[in-house]
């Protein structure tokens, strides 16, 4: 079923979305891409700080308030990343990985429809929790303004895949399995940010 959901992705992606992508690259200049980065990333504070505190991770909740403080003032409404500049590095967090954090175990791999891959806890995150934690997607949820919704998320959708379409292409042209080297990719990764960058416990290695 995964490899189903998958290569319907990759076709809807090809047809729908590399063109938009295409076009945004070629045309808007990278100052500006990356002004528009970073307005969509500060954005997603609400998200990040509600995680931070629920996992009890009050240093980090105290550098997801400096960089919105910040970046919204000195970085000019979030267009420029003036956090990072200073030594406050940007992080991500949402409630799947707050599950991760409170012993919640991930059951299965699981390819999402148009978002990809994920697994039924991070699926409960993004799709039935997170969203309550965004004051700014609540607002236009409420008001009806499905017309800025469907911006910011087109937007985010472009931004986020024209970060990852030349790697995505690289990885295509030399694996031997594509949908396996992107599970482990995911694997990989999400398991990197469970943990906050920190290194993971293995096994001893015998002599």
């Amino acid at each position: 079923m995964n490899r189903v959901v998958f290569d319907a992705n990759e076709f809807l992606y090809s047809m729908f979305l590399r063109g938009p992508t295409e076009i945004y690259v070629g045309i808007v200049p990278p100052p500006l891409r990356s002004a528009l980065s970073n307005i969509l990333h500060n954005l997603t504070t609400p998200v990040v700080l509600a995680n931070d505190i629920l996992q009890w991770e009050w240093q980090r909740a105290g550098q997801t308030l400096q960089r919105f403080a910040i970046n919204t003032t000195y970085g000019v409404g979030g267009m420029f990343d003036r956090a990072s500049e200073m030594g406050i590095e940007r992080h991500s967090e949402d409630f799947g990985q707050t599950l991760a954090v409170w012993g919640v175990p991930e059951p299965f791999y699981l390819v999402l429809p148009l978002l990809g891959p994920s697994n039924p806890r991070d699926a409960v995150g993004k799709l039935l929790v997170d969203g309550y934690f965004d004051p700014l997607g609540m607002y236009l949820s409420n008001t009806n303004r499905d017309e800025a919704i469907y911006a910011r998320t087109g937007l985010g959708a472009v931004d986020q895949y024209s970060s990852v379409m030349n790697e995505l292409d690289q990885i295509k042209k030399t694996s031997v399995d594509y949908y396996a080297a992107i599970r482990s990719m995911y694997h990989q990764k999400r398991n990197a940010e469970i943990r906050n960058g920190a290194e993971a416990d293995l096994p001893p290695i015998p002599d």
